[in-house]
């Protein structure tokens, strides 16, 4: 998941991540931003076919910006196969 690939000089210190199961995928969306220059954010969205490569997908945009692992939320919202309801 590389957002800002033809982007040079951003720099982050939050990532705020939102993993959604639909329709037998999974959606993940990604907000960054700089919380020392208000500027500097960016989000972006892609689809992944399993839970783990979107967990990858995170970890590989924590990884490109060096934020640190107390500067990343994650929330996920997956369907409950017993019931059929959302979580």
């Amino acid at each position: 998941m590389d957002f800002l690939n033809h982007h040079h000089g951003f720099g982050f210190t939050r990532l705020c991540a939102l993993i959604v199961e639909e329709g037998g995928a999974f959606t993940v969306r990604a907000r960054m931003l700089n919380h020392l220059k208000q500027g500097q954010s960016y989000w972006g969205e892609k689809i992944a076919a399993t839970f783990e490569t979107a967990s990858s997908m995170i970890e590989s945009l924590a990884n490109q910006f060096s934020i640190s692992q107390e500067g990343i939320s994650i929330k996920l919202v997956m369907r409950r196969f017993k019931d059929g309801t959302l979580h």
